[in-house]
């Protein structure tokens, strides 16, 4: 479908002014979807579902599954990429409109198989614990429980919601990078299910990631006997590392952080190649293109003679940058955010995730509308039960505004 669509979106409906009446029958479907939101992420979390964990991964795949058929969904399975033999899952659901809705949401965890028998799901006051509670099985439930919403109030304005959820976020794979960005292509507006963050936020710009690589070639000889016929790749290496690693600006938002230096085997050996990695964030992909030229400029000027450098800068995921179209998707949240009486932290993170890859198509993007919680890749990781109603409220909303565009 042509752009003009997406521009209308934009353009129009999402520039209407901030709501300010409350949805009374959203608000108490949000409320009674308190208690069986509650308990299916339970259910979820007690499943260990760590990236590459095929058997875990499809029990939760087929919970979910279950959940959206009986929504009317029409679900579909994608492979993984070999050897990982989990699936993504793709559920559409059709409307009566034009409008194209894609929600993202991943099944997989940071924490290895046994990690529920040690840590099970448990509920301490307003926070509920548990392996990838937040990260991102909150989500998950959020996208039901307004998916459900949507079904019961028969709410059917949008033209198709598309849920997609990755098997392999927490690592990334091609399958489900290409699978994003096709469907991506498909769609008008895509909001992720990642956790709101502390102090209910909304997270409006994502960095992209890359690997910056630099690669020293020497020569070996005697450490003791004749270390000057050697050219000391580590000494080269640690060079390149201190003047390589002043590569970030703060006012563009980019960082250059070298956390990984191999150099030689043996002790008594000078080393003859050695090799260092950096993480690279940066908010927009003139940036990366920055850095991978001045990686190889700077790297030229070396420390030890006859020695050879060479650098390169491997791209992982895109930023997701604030742009006029995310401002507008932002003032909508907010305005919706408000019917409640509450207001949307916003912030941006050096974080990448799915999401990036749907605003790399130049699909307008939001993200974080999933529970609130934090501590999240770390054995306190939490949601806050509180916030499922006001969470299934929002994005409720916003699929019915967002389908209103045509």
């Amino acid at each position: 479908m042509p752009r003009t669509l997406l521009a209308t979106l934009i353009g129009c409906c999402i520039a209407l002014p901030s709501y300010a009446a409350l949805d009374e029958r959203i608000k108490a479907a949000a409320d009674q979807a308190q208690a069986p939101s509650m308990a299916l992420l339970e259910q979820l979390v007690n499943i260990d579902s760590g990236s590459g964990y095929a058997p875990g991964i499809g029990q939760v795949s087929a919970l979910v599954k279950a959940e959206l058929e009986k929504l009317g969904a029409t679900v579909q399975e994608v492979p993984n990429s070999a050897p990982d033999q989990s699936k993504h899952l793709v559920a559409t659901l059709k409307g009566t409109g034009k409008a194209r809705i894609l929600l993202l949401a991943h099944m997989d965890t940071v924490f290895k198989e046994g990690t529920v028998k040690q840590r099970p799901f448990r509920v301490d006051g307003n926070r509920a614990y548990g392996p990838g509670v937040a990260d991102d099985k909150g989500g998950i439930v959020v996208a039901l429980a307004a998916l459900n919403i949507m079904k019961t109030l028969d709410l059917k304005g949008y033209g198709q919601i598309t849920l997609l959820l990755d098997a392999s976020e927490e690592t990334g794979s091609q399958a489900a990078t290409e699978l994003i960005a096709s469907t991506a292509r498909q769609h008008d507006v895509a909001l992720n299910l990642e956790p709101g963050r502390p102090g209910d936020g909304l997270v409006i710009w994502r960095k992209g990631s890359a690997d910056a690589v630099v690669e020293v070639k020497g020569k070996a000889s005697h450490a003791g006997v004749a270390p000057e016929l050697g050219r000391n790749a580590a000494t080269e290496i640690a060079h390149q590392v201190l003047q390589l690693g002043k590569l970030g600006d703060e006012q563009k938002k980019t960082t250059v952080n070298f956390t990984r230096i191999e150099a030689g085997d043996r002790i008594n050996v000078i080393p003859d190649h050695a090799v260092a990695k950096a993480d690279v964030r940066a908010a927009t992909p003139e940036e990366f293109d920055r850095v991978e030229a001045d990686l190889k400029r700077i790297s030229a000027n070396t420390l030890v003679p006859g020695i050879e450098v060479s650098t390169r800068l491997e791209r992982g995921l895109p930023p997701m940058p604030q742009t006029a179209a995310t401002d507008k998707l932002v003032a909508q949240a907010q305005g919706i955010y408000g019917e409640l009486g509450r207001k949307l932290e916003l912030i941006g993170t050096g974080g990448a995730a799915d999401i990036s890859i749907a605003a790399g198509e130049g699909v307008p993007a939001l993200d974080g509308f999933g529970l609130v919680g934090g501590n999240t890749h770390t054995p306190e990781e939490y949601a806050e039960v509180d916030s499922l109603s006001p969470r299934a409220y929002l994005l409720t909303r916003m699929l019915v505004e967002l389908g209103k565009s045509q």
